[in-house]
């Protein structure tokens, strides 16, 4: 069977960039951006996206790309004669399953919170009244269920139409009215009286600021984000580049999808911190700087009711957009494992999504009373750390002993595909680097990972 193509290279682009782009650079950056002193945690974040993003992005595009097939048969084409790397290739299918298994269901707040600016709710209520609103919303089974099913039928259905005419088409709309939303929002943000404080705070590295963080978590909190955001690991990259022609060099590619990522977190923090300071929230209220935060903000502008439908509306695109990106690695899988149709593997898989879904959106109510890391933590928290602190971390580091490896496919192939086409080469003289320091940096993220939650289930 001839292997679909995308149409175009800016399809490309902006489908990598979606799938990267998601509820890690609009949620979780600035909350993170917030706790860990503001310019310092921005400078690392970008460093580390440079130094180790990058080139484990490169890896996995060459490796779809020179395999011409999904992650889960990619390393069956590229490894030698009774090698076991295609072992990974299940394991990342299921990285993928679990990922999705949570944030369809973080894609239903947004939805969810879209409709409750949309419709209103939020005008001229009280502090205290939109902080009530994320908590009732968690402790209704039916919202949450009901969302998720919207997500998963709806992203389904899109890729069952093709890669061209369902997900590329969807996408590219998706992805530039997202980054026009935002930077409309941006401008209006940094425009509104009292917003200088929020804009020192946020670009103008503080070394005070972040000794009170803590100098090492601060570094940590800005690898882990660098390394999250670009969805590295379980091939959700991989399956991209087995879409794409040759006539590109990879790793300029692969700086453009990490310019596009950076941008939108970036002007994420431009939407939040300026108005944050400007409206006297605390920068560093977690987790809830966006759902409770911000429609408090959007209470008090001009046009509040316009600005905040639209910026969750900005918020659904940006997780829908990874939703999308990772349902098509889910289905491309699985029509090479079985051979199925396109329109037959998104109709099984949205069954088994919805099915694999409901334990999150179960764990905030029904199943509340499951606390898998002690008081107050949920399904959820257990999913996410099993994607963010193990899939990951282990995958990219199979990722780097593959491409680099004489065991693996080499690093004589994985240059010379990846340096195949216009553009940006990588360079002999990293080869050291990639193959034992960046490992090691990947391993060091691994361990710090885990060993606070070991040390909970232990203690």
């Amino acid at each position: 069977m001839e292997r679909e193509r995308l149409g175009s290279r800016l399809g490309f682009i902006l489908l990598s960039a979606g799938c990267a782009i998601g509820v890690g650079n609009v949620w979780k950056f600035p909350w993170m951006v917030g706790q860990y002193g503001g310019g310092a945690f921005v400078v690392f974040y970008v460093l580390f996206l440079v130094i180790m993003g990058l080139p484990i992005m490169t890896m996995e595009f060459a490796v779809g790309r020179a395999s011409q097939k999904s992650p889960v048969r990619a390393y069956q084409a590229l490894e030698k004669p009774g090698q076991k790397w295609h072992i990974h290739g299940y394991i990342a299918l299921i990285g993928n399953y679990l990922l999705m298994m949570f944030y369809t269901t973080v894609c239903g707040w947004m939805l969810h919170y879209f409709y409750l600016t949309a419709s209103g709710r939020f005008e001229g209520a009280a502090t205290e009244q939109v902080q009530a609103v994320f908590p009732e919303m968690l402790s209704q089974p039916m919202v949450l269920v009901g969302w998720m099913v919207v997500v998963v039928i709806v992203g389904f259905a899109i890729n069952s139409f093709g890669l061209q005419k369902g997900l590329e088409r969807v996408t590219k709309v998706m992805m530039i009215a997202l980054l026009a939303i935002m930077v409309i929002l941006a401008v209006n943000s940094i425009m509104t009286e009292g917003s200088g404080e929020g804009l020192r705070f946020y670009l103008i590295p503080d070394m005070e600021r972040m000794r009170e963080a803590g100098i090492v978590n601060v570094i940590v909190g800005a690898m882990n984000q660098s390394f999250f955001t670009l969805s590295l690991g379980i091939g959700a990259m991989a399956i991209f580049g087995s879409y794409i022609g040759r006539d590109r060099a990879l790793l300029g590619e692969a700086v453009n999808v990490a310019v596009l990522d950076t941008f939108v977190a970036f002007t994420a923090g431009l939407i939040i911190f300026p108005a944050c300071f400007a409206f006297g929230v605390s920068p560093d209220s977690g987790p809830n700087l966006i759902f409770v935060t911000l429609p408090n903000i959007f209470n008090h502008m001009p046009l509040g009711r316009l600005w905040g439908s639209l910026f969750f509306v900005f918020m659904a695109f940006a997780a829908f957009s990874t939703v999308l990106a990772v349902f098509e690695n889910i289905m491309s899988c699985c029509m090479d494992l079985t051979g199925v149709s396109r329109k037959k593997a998104a109709a099984v898989n949205t069954v088994l999504m919805i099915l694999l879904s409901l334990p999150c959106a179960l764990g905030f109510n029904v199943w509340s009373g499951f606390q898998p890391f002690g008081a107050g933590t949920t399904v959820m928290d257990l999913e996410d750390f099993l994607v963010s602190n193990i899939w990951l971390p282990l995958g990219s580091i199979v990722y780097l002993l593959f491409c680099t490896s004489r065991y693996g496919w080499g690093w004589k192939n994985f240059r010379e595909e990846a340096n195949s086409g216009k553009g940006l080469k990588v360079a002999n003289g990293l080869r050291f680097y990639v193959s034992y320091i960046l490992p090691l940096i990947v391993l060091i993220i691994f361990v710090l990972g885990v060993k606070d939650k070991i040390l909970l289930l232990f203690s």
